[in-house]
């Protein structure tokens, strides 16, 4: 009785030892390389979304848009991606796999501006007065309606949902956390359609994208995350 007990509180206790290990691996390189990533990122994205080559398409809505309620207490959902992105490199063991998968995250992203430069689109007009919230008119002034098929947003957050699923198998996780990762992700692809940052259309295509690069990085890399902690 008692072995069958402590086996599997040997093996949490294993993976949480594990996850210990990984975050604090390198940790403030990973700040400042997942830091600087986000800025350089930045450049190219309000370039695109500020200086439309191409005539701007506005996104449809679809019966699903209508659906959602506008919610504002989901901006703070949508503002978690920027600590959400930072799970999966936080798992790396290996600055050698740091480096790949910062370069799978960056042709995502390269995708995506590529995208908009030549197909610029933006999101209809909500249909609320936006900015009355706290909160929504910093976001207006950064993040303007442009650039929305598709989400990068949405991208960036389906492509760590991956990865972090992906690494808490390979870590031993309990079910717990890898729930946690699955419900986060969800909660930020949902609020960039209840905060009216994106319709239905965005976040679909968002999905795609992000899976599309993680499905290519893991079958091409599959030996980044696979590095022992002990």
């Amino acid at each position: 009785m008692n072995a069958t007990v402590t086996g599997p509180r040997l093996a949490a206790a294993a993976s949480w030892a594990d996850l210990r290990v990984r975050f604090w691996r390198y940790l403030q390189l990973k700040v400042l390389g997942i830091s600087s990533f986000m800025w350089i990122f930045f450049l190219g994205y309000f370039q695109t979304l500020r200086h439309p080559v191409y005539p701007v398409f506005e996104m449809p809505t679809t019966a699903l848009d209508a659906l959602v309620s506008f919610q504002p207490a989901a901006l703070a959902a949508y503002a978690s991606l920027w600590v959400y992105v930072g799970v999966a490199p936080g798992l790396l063991l290996r600055l050698r796999e740091l480096v790949v998968y910062g370069l799978w995250a960056a042709a995502m992203c390269g995708c995506g501006l590529l995208i908009f430069h030549f197909w610029p689109t933006a999101v209809p007009p909500p249909d609320v007065e936006v900015s009355r919230y706290p909160g929504f008119a910093m976001l207006q002034g950064v993040d303007a309606a442009g650039n929305a098929c598709p989400s990068l947003h949405v991208a960036a957050a389906v492509f760590t949902a991956i990865w972090v699923e992906r690494l808490m198998r390979i870590v031993g996780a309990p079910a717990p956390l890898r729930l946690l990762n699955l419900v986060w992700m969800l909660a930020i692809v949902w609020s960039t359609v209840a905060i009216r940052q994106h319709v239905v259309l965005d976040a679909v295509a968002g999905t795609a994208l992000g899976t599309l690069f993680a499905g290519m990085s893991i079958w091409l890399s599959p030996w980044v995350g696979r590095g022992q902690s002990c």
